[in-house]
């Protein structure tokens, strides 16, 4: 069995689901009558329609690696759970668009959309890639023993300055990308 193999198995088959969180506020909160925005000087606030509004929340996820974009939480000012919501989509248009902003500030996670190229020196990769945060370059040691497999599909590498590198889904990624990964993993 491979790596990504074990490690998808490990995960119950790539059907795992992260514990039930209990909700202290609202037992429960339709997406739909949630609405967030920012108040001066940036302080994030949510209302939630006929209900309360909440200054200061925090936005997390509650299952980073596995599922981004699933069980999104919403936490007050003493990060107790307020709600969660199961998928991201779920949200309206300008809610997502705070959620995506506060996560990304959140977790500072490189995701990978293409590989320009890889040289292998003795152990040590280089990579130039481009992110949805532009072009970077950077430097992996040991990658095919090194890569975290995070789910079917997807993969994180640790550069040696301890950044993250995410591919999200390697299938999606251009023909040349995924040869240069093969050839280093």
């Amino acid at each position: 069995m491979d790596e990504q193999a074990a490690h998808i198995a490990a995960l119950g088959n790539g059907e795992w689901k992260p514990s039930p969180i209990e909700v202290t506020h609202p037992e429960s909160v339709e997406p739909g009558k949630i609405k967030l925005f920012y108040d001066p000087p940036w302080r994030l606030r949510m209302t939630i329609y006929g209900d309360r509004s909440y200054l200061k929340i925090k936005i997390v996820r509650a299952a980073p690696l596995t599922q981004p974009d699933d069980y999104i939480c919403v936490l007050d000012a003493k990060d107790e759970v307020i709600c969660m919501v199961d998928r991201l989509e779920q949200l309206g248009v300008e809610n997502q668009e705070i959620v995506r902003t506060e996560l990304q500030q959140r977790y500072l996670t490189a995701q990978v959309e293409r590989v320009d190229s890889i040289r292998n020196e003795f152990g040590v990769s280089y990579w130039q890639v481009q992110t949805d945060r532009g072009s970077r370059e950077f430097v992996a040691k040991n990658v095919a023993e090194n890569a975290q497999w995070i789910a079917e599909g997807r993969m994180m590498i640790l550069d040696v300055d301890g950044n993250r590198f995410e591919f999200g889904d390697l299938l999606s990624l251009d023909k040349r990308s995924q040869t240069l990964i093969d050839e280093v993993l």
